[in-house]
């Protein structure tokens, strides 16, 4: 029997424009709402990233980002 969907957590969440419209798109390219889409991708982090892409990505978004907070 598959575990329930039980979406118990909310909380506020800022995204940027193009995250937000990235989210948007995968949840309707899956076919799932946006909260389903959010708990599917953290569910299963580890296997839908790479992990030397993602610390890559991570440093470059890091080293750019006090910039683009302003």
């Amino acid at each position: 029997m598959p575990k329930r969907l039980r979406l118990t957590r909310r909380f506020p969440v800022a995204l940027t424009n193009d995250a937000y419209r990235r989210l948007h798109a995968f949840a309707a390219e899956a076919g799932l709402s946006v909260d389903e889409a959010l708990s599917f991708l953290f569910e299963h982090f580890g296997s839908v990233t790479d992990s030397d892409n993602l610390t890559h990505r991570l440093r470059l978004f890091r080293a750019e980002l006090e910039d683009r907070k302003r």
